[in-house]
């Protein structure tokens, strides 16, 4: 069983085949929780033979674009790996079609029953990064290679099939939906959701997929994503995906969002009515240019994709709605690095990561994101807010459609930001390969942070509420991370009667209270932090409360009933972490 030579987490052999073009042809089977159908490779080979990444597929039967049946064998399961296929091609063989089905515990693939969703219909959803496009789909599942593909999906009739592509002919009362992505893509973006779904048009390059009960709600949370777009294009150039479409799903979604081309996927939590938290949208934007049209070449590298895209969503919401909540952005984010630093091993504070033998999502930390953002923000100090800008914009033009590694990031930024003011690139290199936060972070400031913190400071000494109607999300979360950490319960019942925070429908906010209020036994909040979890699958979430739960001897107990009813409801990708954190599944 033989690597991929550059990606650690692929078997496919990339340097001798690519994979240019699929073809999909599957059937969604809700009862028995299965995708089966074909898909057939277009392929440009130098080689005899085809390796591509499976997870759990069964499959059935290979042939070459004649029809002629092809030799393959399937490698033994590994953790985090799956299966390698390897196909013997015929001399003249250019295309492959792979007949298959999915495992019901398909790692990518979350089925929601109809009595959990708001439509009460069936759901399902894919979520394939990083490494999990292999689990419906053979394929080469690494980053490092782009293709287009053409989908028919066929599903119950009365549901409704969105994809990472444009939309075709589409016979809704058969239920066959078609798709095509003419822009090449990693596997990883491949991306499809059925369910009840409607559509509400924003702009006439945007507009809201959601469930019934939820689609006006969302069409009206997300109603400047038309001057997102403009924002985002002044400061990255043209926008390559003729449509920028959101999706809401089911709160079971394991991220806040995912940038599935064409068509973001976004949790509910963002829904706050308000539009305090569509930041959200505005990183997942972001991800057309930096991840979608420049991609990491492989996970170890995830900070090209995170780190650009949190210091472009900073950059687009200060075009927006200011440097005040620019700044207040980025100061939590400072915050959520710093956290993350101190809980985490020293190698994997690094940027440039090393995760061979490991689960790619090992790498996907605060490091990424806002280490890689405030590397960024460094880097546009040094050479100037002007000169930096012209790079970013040619930077997305110069690499449109193709993938690099840090390497390759490094030497275009050196060729192409000329002079080392300060030495600065000594201290990128600093930032890129040496662990925690180099000591010349960017400081940022903000005066209402700081009023912030003399509130946190007056309540908790004086007992003096603040006054807050005209506060942000940015404000209450850092008003609340001031405070002391160990309060009274009855000084948390003294915010909670006069802000009302227990039931607040601010997913951000409400974590972070909860957080504080299960650290310090304020129990009238534990009936709220039970439904919060048995609701929410948003893991930024989950990780945190239930941490918070199992360190409290007062709350293992809870936390434990809490995950022995709701683990069925939550993606693969947050059972798994919140195993770890459980020593295994709760029986």
């Amino acid at each position: 069983m033989v690597l991929n030579a550059m990606d650690p987490h692929s078997y496919a052999n990339t340097d001798q085949v690519q994979v240019t073009h699929m073809t999909l042809d599957l059937r969604l089977n809700f009862e028995a929780q299965t995708i089966a159908g074909t898909v057939t490779l277009d392929l440009d080979r130098r080689a005899p033979k085809l390796v591509l990444d499976t997870d759990q597929l069964i499959i059935q039967a290979v042939q070459d674009g004649a029809g002629n049946p092809l030799e393959y064998t399937l490698s033994p399961a590994k953790a985090y790996m799956g299966q390698a296929l390897y196909v013997t091609l015929h001399d003249q063989t250019t295309q492959v079609t792979i007949q298959y089905t999915t495992s019901p515990s398909a790692g990518a693939i979350q089925w929601l029953s109809s009595e959990i969703t708001q439509s009460h219909k069936p759901f399902v959803f894919t979520q394939s990064q990083a490494t999990l496009a292999r689990s419906w789909i053979p394929c080469m599942d690494s980053p490092s290679i782009k293709g287009t593909y053409r989908a028919t999906i066929r599903v119950p009739a009365g549901l409704t099939a969105v994809m990472s592509a444009a939309h075709k002919d589409h016979d809704v009362e058969r239920g066959v939906f078609t798709f095509q992505m003419d822009q090449p893509i990693p596997s990883y973006l491949i991306a499809l959701a059925v369910g009840d779904l409607k559509f509400a048009s924003l702009s006439d390059r945007t507009g809201v997929y959601a469930e019934p009960g939820v689609v006006d709600a969302a069409a009206a949370e997300f109603r400047d994503a038309e001057k997102m777009l403009k924002a985002a294009e002044s400061l990255l150039g043209p926008y390559e995906w003729e449509r920028w479409d959101i999706l809401v799903l089911p709160a079971s979604f394991p991220f806040g969002g995912m940038e599935n081309p064409r068509i973001t996927f976004a949790t509910p939590t963002v829904i706050a009515g308000d539009r305090s938290l569509v930041s959200l949208l505005a990183h997942e934007l972001a991800h057309s240019w930096s991840g979608n049209l420049v991609t990491n070449a492989t996970w170890n590298d995830f900070w090209l994709n995170e780190g650009f895209t949190t210091y472009i969503e900073n950059r687009i919401m200060e075009q927006l709605y200011g440097k005040d909540l620019a700044a207040m952005m980025g100061l939590l984010g400072q915050q959520d690095l710093q956290a993350a630093v101190k809980s985490l091993p020293a190698e994997d504070t690094k940027l440039k990561l090393d995760l061979k033998g490991r689960n790619a999502d090992d790498g996907m930390s605060d490091v990424a994101y806002e280490k890689g953002a405030n590397m960024l923000r460094l880097m546009e100090q040094a050479f100037g807010r002007d000169a930096f800008d012209i790079y970013l914009k040619g930077y997305f033009h110069r690499y449109k459609f193709k993938t690099l590694t840090t390497e390759d990031w490094l030497s275009d930024a050196k060729a192409q930001l000329q002079g080392n003011p300060n030495d600065i690139w000594e201290r990128v290199e600093n930032w890129v390969y040496q662990p925690g936060i180099p000591v010349d972070m960017v400081r940022l400031s903000s005066s209402r942070f700081k009023a912030r913190t003399d509130d946190a400071k007056n309540w908790a000494t004086s007992g003096t509420l603040p006054k807050t109607d005209e506060w942000v999300t940015q404000e209450w979360l850092h008003f609340l991370r001031s405070l002391p950490q160990q309060l009274a319960p009855e000084k948390l019942a003294d915010l909670d009667r006069s802000f009302g925070l227990t039931h607040t429908g601010n997913a951000e906010i409400a974590c972070t209270w909860f957080t504080l209020c299960i650290a310090n036994n304020y129990t009238p909040s534990y009936d709220a932090v039970q439904t919060f979890l048995g609701t929410i699958g948003r893991r930024k979430f989950l990780m945190p409360l239930y941490e918070a739960l199992l360190a409290n001897p007062n709350t293992k107990e809870l936390a434990d009933a809490i995950y022995r009813k709701s683990r069925s409801n939550y993606h693969s990708i947050s059972q798994a972490s919140l195993d770890k954190l459980f020593s295994g599944p709760i029986q």
